[in-house]
């Protein structure tokens, strides 16, 4: 009776340390994490109509860079990555370079935008730009932390003893993280000051 017991506390304290909790609280942590991710993006789709009529009343000559903001934001907002897919490399990759032509679109207008300065000194203007700057920032935090919680979550399930839960109960498959996609990203600017 005493060996039946001690086998029975022997395999559940094994089975505690197999990833039982661990796994599926890095996962959910990670999911949550993606969250903050998807928010954040839509909080920039969803400033830049109101960033673009702003524009619009003041500078009409410039609709081509309007169109291509208004056509980047669709596209931004029509990739979508589910938690489900935060395991296929190539989904996050199509997803961030839609981001990412979007912010290159955006940067175009900001510059359009320097042409006007009675646009540049509206309340309104300076509002919506102010916000998508603190915007961009915490997309910035957003997939730090997302990153970060990817990381927690790859490690949990390669390593001992957490990996044989993974494994064995949950067929846990490691996720992606966001990484650079600008290109030249990896290069510091060269900034150069000299009078001409």
């Amino acid at each position: 009776m005493r060996f039946k017991a001690v086998i029975a506390l022997t395999a559940a304290a094994m089975l505690s340390a197999c990833g039982l909790n661990s796994v599926p609280t890095a996962e959910e942590n990670a999911k949550a994490r993606w969250a903050d991710v998807e928010s954040e993006y839509q909080r920039r789709a969803d400033l830049i109509p109101n960033l673009v009529n702003t524009v619009k009343g003041f500078a009409a000559q410039e609709e081509r860079v309007l169109t291509e903001v208004t056509q980047a934001r669709a596209r931004a907002t029509g990739v979508n990555v589910s938690a489900d897919d935060l395991t296929d490399p190539a989904k996050l990759e199509q997803f961030e370079a839609a981001q990412g032509a979007l912010s290159a679109s955006l940067g175009r207008l900001l510059v359009v935008s320097e042409n006007y300065p009675t646009l540049t000194s509206n309340e309104n203007f300076r509002a919506l730009q102010n916000e998508l700057a603190t915007t961009e920032n915490q997309i910035n935090i957003a997939r730090r932390d997302y990153n970060s919680a990817v990381q927690s979550y790859n490690t949990t399930i390669r390593t001992f003893p957490d990996a044989i839960g993974a494994k064995v109960i949950y067929g846990s498959k490691p996720m992606a993280t966001f990484k650079a996609t600008t290109p030249g990203a990896d290069t510091a600017p060269k900034v150069n000051f000299e009078a001409k």
